[in-house]
């Protein structure tokens, strides 16, 4: 009887064990696939961040580098400056397409009175060598009655040609260059007189129809303006209002429902505060269209809700006992929290600065909506001038028609990329240069 009744309470105990170890296996197993999920989910991400970058790079890499044709330039006084007045009117104003196709027809041998043969070699040249050669001359007008050897633009479909962008194979009644101009570019590469240089233009140069002659300089020097604006009045204004919220407002329905509206803000499509500069700032304080001081506004508006929840997250982790020992030493309200809380907050207010002016510097929707897709040459000199920004270079070079601006769009993307890149290592090394363990 006492076997039987052993062996029975030995068959219960193992029963629930049994039931506790299948348990423990289906918990284990469903860890495991949670894991697995995990990785799969990361490995997706990844593979689309390659896939993304790899096409930006492998499109715009190129966009780094230049078609130049090296001919010797005769400055002929009498086509610059028959007067020899040296005017700038005349020198701004002479015919310098004329000296550059002199010196490829004799490069090549050209007959001009042959025209599809000039034709075919007047497209070999940009029509920004026109541009080159004038500044040349105002630069040094010492050069004129001298011949220089000078790197001049290739066309863009020559550029196109020399990066295998247009395929040789093609018929040369559908290629873009045909079999004479071929034959011209392989006898002026292989002689060392044609070669790919790295583009100094791509940054220098302003808008431009001819891809070649094309650059972001003048959207490098609206989105500084812009974020020199979002700088001085975003954080200046973004860090007060958080500290006085923080710190110092008191707590009823009125700050609740500041508070409320900041954190819907920071919600607010872009596009919204687009509509809310051309209204505000264009049409009702009659601010100059175009201009970098209406896009700098424009951002400060959007970046403000981000500055100031940054900047209040980094104040209330300041640990309390930092206030009651500052407040327990004498020091008043004021003291407490410029002397001891803000120095400690600090590098959280200028991760969640950065973070935001990052978000402003890709910003494109708001700048479309006050103008910034001007077509602009020159330089801007002031904020109030016509400008445009990176972003939205991007945008315009991306709706062009023209083959070499695919590679000018990816090439532009990646020097946005680049300084946004640098923005938010810079966010990282403050917070882990100033960052204090509790």
């Amino acid at each position: 009887m006492s076997r039987e009744a052993g062996t029975t309470g030995k068959a219960q105990t193992r029963a629930p064990r049994a039931g506790v170890s299948t348990r423990t296996k289906r918990r284990y197993a469903a860890e495991r696939r949670f894991r697995a999920y995990g990785v799969v989910a990361i490995l997706i991400a990844l593979g689309f961040l390659v896939f993304l970058f790899s096409s930006i790079i492998g499109n715009g890499w190129t966009a780094f580098l230049q078609t130049g044709i090296r001919l010797d330039v005769r400055f002929d006084e009498q086509v610059i400056d028959p007067s020899g007045e040296r005017k700038d009117m005349q020198l701004r104003t002479a015919n310098y397409q004329r000296l550059a196709r002199d010196a490829l027809f004799a490069r090549l041998g050209v007959n001009e009175d042959d025209r599809a043969e000039s034709r075919d070699a007047n497209a070999l040249l940009s029509r920004g060598v026109t541009v080159q050669l004038r500044d040349m001359v105002i630069a040094d007008p010492s050069i004129i009655g001298r011949t220089e050897s000078v790197w001049l633009l290739a066309s863009g479909n020559t550029d196109a040609l020399m990066k295998g962008s247009i395929d040789r194979a093609t018929p040369g009644d559908r290629r873009q260059v045909n079999d004479r101009q071929v034959a011209w570019i392989d006898r002026l590469a292989e002689e060392g007189d044609l070669k790919k240089r790295f583009n100094t233009g791509l940054f220098v140069n302003g808008a431009s129809s001819q891809p070649e002659t094309a650059g972001v300089g003048v959207a490098i020097i609206g989105s500084f303006f812009m974020m020199l604006t979002v700088v001085l009045l975003a954080v200046p204004l973004g860090v007060a209002a958080a500290v006085y919220l923080e710190e110092f407002a008191p707590r009823n329905r009125l700050t609740d429902l500041v508070e409320v509206n900041i954190n819907n803000l920071a919600a607010v499509p872009s596009i919204v505060f687009g509509l809310l500069g051309l209204a505000v700032f264009i049409n009702f304080f009659g601010l100059p269209r175009s201009a970098a001081l209406v896009g700098g506004l424009v951002l400060t508006l959007m970046t403000l809700p981000t500055v100031i929840i940054a900047t209040r997250a980094a104040i209330r982790a300041v640990p309390p006992s930092i206030r009651e020992a500052a407040l327990g030493v004498g020091a008043s309200k004021m003291q407490t929290v410029f002397h001891h809380v803000l120095p400690l907050a600090m590098p959280g207010i200028m991760t969640g600065t950065i973070i935001g002016l990052v978000q402003a510097l890709g910003e494109t929707a708001p700048l479309l909506m006050i103008g910034l897709v001007a077509f602009v040459v020159d330089y801007p000199s002031t904020p109030l001038e016509p400008a445009t920004a990176l972003p939205v270079q991007i945008y315009m070079w991306a709706t062009a028609a023209e083959r070499g601006f695919v590679e000018r769009t990816a090439g532009a993307t990646i020097i946005l990329l680049g300084f946004l890149f640098l923005m938010n290592a810079a966010a990282v090394i403050l917070r882990k240069r100033f960052e204090r363990k509790w």
